[in-house]
């Protein structure tokens, strides 16, 4: 018959993150109410409780908790128990002070043999290996487990102690065959062995490398005392940098810092890491340039000498930097001057201030601006901050080892603007000859005159360089090269030098001017030269396979017809010449980036209300140019001899070729007026004459910008007459002679003079009222 388990209803303590085992003696903290229900318990006679661990499920607490007995309650609250045993809990209900269960008592189960004693001694070796690895722990914890036989009660005492997830010991309470009970202690002791010896691992290899390296300390401090009273001990750092610094030329306010920062570098211990911060400030200062300076050539005939064989033209260039060693050479001492070379692409500004600085003996330093956004790339990082350098400046003047070069500030117009400051707006000091000789950089904090620098910025345009920046600088523009010029390079600088680079500089090859012209016409359409250098390396390539053949005949010319087999079809048409003569067509004149263009304006009238078309994607000045024309004529439609109301019933069509490339500008404003006036006059235009000029609603004529390229763009059509306004007259001295002795210029001030020279008759009554 089965025996009859006793139930029993008891208080219960509802731990969240604990779990008691049986055999444990433990404090369970708990609040004012429990801690007097605790000291009630304690003087009854039944003295026990039930500690269960907290659940989501339905009944609350954990199907099998732990059975204790109350011992006291200690000063601060806390409920001293010694747990009996195990109970399964039937019921729970909430109530005052502490809840209440309704329970059962597990009986304790036993278990013999082979399996048990083998699981309780890798238990009780594992237990060993771990308080071997804690030394703190007495040696009655390891007594105490010989003296525990029964298994169940040594898993529980094991698992009491050892460090686990409530879940867990939770399982170990529920396990109720003491042989599953063994195996999940030895599984919870196995892992936190583990646990303890990766750390002690750890702690050995810290322990370790710190006692290496104070043992390396103290044997580099004898061994520094032991050179040193031998005489043999090197010269520290703060020795070295002393020694370098003492003998530069430095200001007094700087030696005075410099001198302050040396005394705190041999102050500061090896292991500090300010020391390398200031290390590395004063070997800033030992490397730059402190009054150093090279001798000026200031032969002014060896310069114009040296950039005329560098490069053809760019007479404006020249004749400022020759004025510059003139008056230097005079004065004994002169400022450097801040010019600003602007031109196209290709037109040889950055290897012109190359030549500058070989002509004048300086060395040369090119500093790219180009996308920089950070105004500390300028003015330096300050050198509290983790790699910290200088400004790029400072570091160029470094890399040349000299005061005084030739630094060249390249795309200065395509500097950037972002969070981290304006860089343009650091370079107003850089750029000021009032100011540079006191250029602080934020990384060294001290002076450093930057007065005999000669800066030279380029830019491909000045719209886009800040006015303040703009005004502190010498703008010279660098106009794009002829035909002419461009054959002459080539012949001078560009064929020699890719015949050397593609190893035929021995060879007697030669290109005919027919050739030359064809591949600068055809091939290449740019301001510079850049592209036509390209085309002549394809060229040289050729040649280079005939050498490396054995087929190329010596002396080589390339003639006419081998440039297509060469690089291929031409790549660009030339431009056409309207020889039609018909009305409402006229040419007019156009600056590109690439040179200057003749454009065809072409006006058709047809049966309408009046209306002004225009297409040929103009831009928005120059249809208000086509607007006012238009309107000029209209208002003075009887003297221009166009019919008194020339639009009744008609509209007016203005188109200028070629459609897909964008156009503006004022400059077109004279063309589009002879084109309508041609038009509603049955007058045509010259075919041998182009105009450009501004025109106004009261017919005069306004100066343009670009006329050196425009003339160039009608010699080179073949076109015989230019209309240009009077205003730009100046600007033909620009004009190569030859150029201005093959062309008939008209200079005009008001657009009856304009009509007078472009129609191809007298149009009657062309006077125009003023």
């Amino acid at each position: 018959m089965e025996e009859k388990k006793l139930e029993l209803k008891l208080p219960v303590f509802v731990l969240e993150d604990a779990v008691l085992l049986p055999g444990a003696v433990a404090r369970l903290d708990t609040d004012a109410n429990g801690a007097a229900l605790a000291r009630t318990v304690a003087a009854s006679e039944e003295k026990r409780v039930v500690v269960a661990l907290s659940t989501e499920s339905e009944l609350g607490v954990h199907p099998i908790a732990t059975l204790a007995r109350v011992e006291g309650v200690s000063r601060d609250g806390g409920v001293i128990v010694t747990a009996l045993g195990r109970v399964r809990v039937l019921e729970f209900e909430e109530g005052e002070p502490l809840p209440s269960v309704r329970a059962e008592e597990v009986p304790v189960a036993t278990a013999q043999g082979t399996e048990v004693e083998a699981l309780a001694l890798e238990a009780r070796r594992i237990a060993r290996d771990i308080l071997a690895l804690l030394p703190a722990i007495p040696a009655q914890v390891a007594q105490a487990l010989d003296a525990v036989k029964d298994p169940g009660a040594l898993a529980d005492l094991l698992s009491h102690h050892v460090p686990a997830e409530a879940s867990d010991k939770q399982k170990v309470l529920e396990a109720l065959d003491p042989v599953e009970r063994l195996k999940l202690v030895v599984a919870l002791l196995v892992r936190r062995r583990e646990v303890l010896k990766a750390a002690h691992d750890i702690e050995g290899a810290v322990q370790e490398k710190v006692s290496k390296a104070e043992r390396e300390h103290i044997l580099r401090k004898k061994l520094e005392a032991i050179q040193n009273e031998l005489g043999e001990g090197p010269a520290s750092d703060g020795d070295e940098l002393g020694k370098k610094i003492a003998s530069l030329r430095l200001p007094e306010d700087v030696r005075t810092q410099v001198d302050k920062e040396l005394a705190r570098l041999k102050k500061l211990p090896e292991q500090s890491p300010e020391r390398s911060v200031s290390r590395s400030w004063l070997q800033w200062i030992a490397d730059l340039p402190w009054g150093v300076f090279t001798e000026d050539n200031l032969e002014v005939e060896n310069a114009r000498n040296v950039l005329d064989a560098d490069h053809h033209g760019l007479e404006k260039v020249k004749k400022r930097v020759l004025q510059f060693l003139a008056v230097r050479r005079l004065r004994g001492d002169l400022k450097g001057p801040i010019l600003c070379l602007v031109g196209a692409p290709g037109v040889g500004k950055t290897s012109l201030g190359q030549s500058i600085a070989r002509a004048m003996g300086r060395k040369f330093a090119r500093v790219s601006l180009g996308g920089v956004r950070d105004e500390a790339e300028i003015r330096g990082h300050r050198r509290t901050y983790v790699g910290a350098l200088p400004g790029r400046i400072v570091q160029a003047l470094k890399r040349v080892g000299t005061a005084n070069p030739v630094l060249m500030l390249d795309e200065i117009d395509k500097l950037g603007a972002g969070y981290q400051g304006d860089p343009s707006a650091a370079l107003l000091e850089v750029l000021d000859p009032e100011q540079n000789r006191t250029f602080a950089d934020h990384y060294l904090e001290v002076p450093f005159d930057l007065s005999k620098v000669l800066f030279i910025a380029t830019a491909n345009t000045l719209e886009t360089i800040p006015p303040a920046l703009r005004d502190r600088m010498e703008v010279l523009e660098i106009p794009s090269y002829t035909s002419e010029e461009k054959a002459a390079i080539a012949r001078a600088h560009l064929l020699p030098k890719q015949l050397e680079a593609h190893g035929l500089s021995g060879a007697k090859v030669e290109l005919t001017d027919e050739a030359l012209n064809r591949i600068i016409a055809a091939h290449t359409r740019e301001a510079g030269v850049r592209g036509l250098e390209k085309r002549l390396a394809d060229v040289c390539r050729t040649l280079a396979v005939e050498k490396a053949s054995g087929t190329l005949v010596e002396p080589r010319r390339v003639e006419f017809e081998e440039i297509e087999p060469i690089l291929g079809p031409d790549r660009f048409q030339p431009e056409v010449r309207e020889d039609a003569g018909v009305p409402g067509v006229a040419a007019g004149l156009a600056w590109t980036p690439v040179g200057g263009e003749v454009l065809y304006v072409e006006a058709l009238r047809m049966p309408g209300k009046g209306q002004l078309i225009l297409s040929g994607q103009l831009g928005d000045v120059m249809k208000e140019s086509a607007r006012a024309a238009l309107s000029y004529v209209q208002a003075n439609a009887v003297q221009l001899g166009v019919g008194e109301k020339p639009l009744d019933g008609w509209d007016v069509h203005v188109h200028v070729p070629a459609g897909a490339t964008p156009k503006d500008g004022p400059s077109a404003g004279v063309t589009l007026f002879t084109a309508l006036v041609s038009l509603l006059s049955g007058v045509p235009v010259r075919t041998d004459t182009a105009m450009t000029g501004e025109a106004t609603l009261r017919g005069r004529v306004l100066p343009v910008g670009g006329i050196k390229e425009k003339v160039l763009a009608a010699h080179r059509l073949g076109l015989k007459r230019v209309v240009i306004p009077q205003a730009c007259a100046a600007e033909l001295r620009e004009i190569p002679q030859h150029v201005r002795d093959e062309l008939e210029i008209v200079l005009v001030k008001r657009m009856d003079e304009v009509l007078t020279a472009a129609l191809d008759r007298p149009a009657p009554e062309l006077r125009v009222a003023a």
